[in-house]
């Protein structure tokens, strides 16, 4: 049986494959939201029903950035930032819910490596990235005064949220984009689109196989690549996939590189330059995985993802010039080599 690979690169707002398959033609969409390409392909079997699949699920998307974006003043987030210090549960929407609560089971998981309290340090690292200015010690340690996913507490029956230390901000990022291209995938399947997928910049969330295949293949850049794709890709159907690393955002010091990525627990953007492809049952489950198995060390990587079924890790590592790769076993089962994935239809 055939299979189909997708490259991901910048696509117009609507791109037709050109072959019908069961009476179903792809549709590729693409406009830009949460700071990156989000794009959406699906299978249906004429052109204006997927518009107004897509049209929703961008809609989808656009409601839930509106709530979640820690850059837009008014979101529901930041204005339950506003009332840390204030010890006080405050309700919140379902959607914010929904995604503290996963937010905290990722941060009690990972031993906090990845934790939604960071905000206050992740501005200083925006700053620093403008400004070219290393964060001295003394904003560190009162942005660090500020952090700590204990110090947020849940109200499961009146969905209500307390945030206890005084300047707390909350970020979403590492999770977010993983959230919200789920969320539009539900929606594409409720629609009656099952075979779709959603690639929120780089948090790729998978459904039923393309007609006539039997998943969907996604490549792997390279370790240190923007755009060279390793060898073996992955198959994949109802499932998501993420890759965080240090390709696209970080700041040199002194010669030293920084990543965008922080752990929560210094302050610090790391330094090593790791990429990391996480396998979940859902965006952002794999998009968490890929930020925290960024930052704990490989052998606790390799020991968290056997707490998700189907879960898979694939881990590179740069160690002064050497490459290391390190992966789950059940990384294997996902993976087919390029020459077979590349059969003419």
């Amino acid at each position: 049986m055939k299979k189909l690979f997708i490259f991901f690169r910048l696509f117009p707002l609507l791109l037709l494959s050109g072959k019908i398959t069961n009476g179903q033609k792809k549709y590729i969409f693409e406009r830009p939201e949460m700071g990156s390409p989000f794009t959406i392909t699906l299978y249906a079997a004429d052109s204006a029903a997927a518009a107004g699949a897509a049209t929703a699920a961008f809609r989808v998307a656009d409601t839930l950035n509106g709530l979640l974006s820690d850059y837009i003043d008014s979101s529901e987030i930041n204005r339950l930032s506003a009332t840390s210090g204030q010890g006080r549960f405050v309700p919140v929407s379902p959607p914010l819910f929904d995604i503290l609560w996963r937010s905290l089971e990722a941060a009690r998981l990972s031993g906090g490596r990845y934790d939604i309290t960071i905000g206050p340090i992740v501005r200083l690292w925006r700053t620093a990235r403008k400004t070219r200015v290393f964060p001295n010690k003394d904003s560190l340690a009162a942005a660090l005064q500020k952090t700590g996913y204990r110090y947020v507490h849940l109200d499961m029956l009146f969905h209500s949220v307390w945030l206890e230390r005084p300047g707390m901000k909350l970020d979403v990022g590492g999770l977010g984009k993983g959230f919200v291209a789920q969320a539009a995938l539900d929606l594409l399947k409720d629609a009656g689109f099952p075979s779709a997928m959603v690639n929120a910049g780089g948090k790729i969330v998978l459904g039923q196989s393309p007609p006539d295949r039997q998943g969907w293949v996604i490549g792997i850049n390279a370790p240190g690549e923007k755009e060279a794709i390793m060898p073996n890709l992955l198959l994949l159907r109802h499932m998501a996939v993420a890759t965080s690393g240090d390709i696209y955002q970080y700041v040199e010091f002194n010669g030293k590189r920084y990543s965008h990525i922080v752990d929560p627990r210094t302050g610090i953007g790391l330094t090593r330059t790791r990429n990391v492809t996480a396998i979940a049952a859902d965006g952002a489950t794999a998009d968490w995985l890929a930020t925290a198995c960024s930052i704990l060390p490989l052998r606790k990587s390799l020991r968290l993802i056997r707490n998700f079924p189907g879960g898979a890790l694939f881990i590179t590592e740069n160690r002064n010039g050497k490459i290391i790769q390190k992966s789950s076993v059940n990384f294997r089962k996902y993976q087919i080599n390029r020459a077979d994935s590349l059969q003419p239809e």
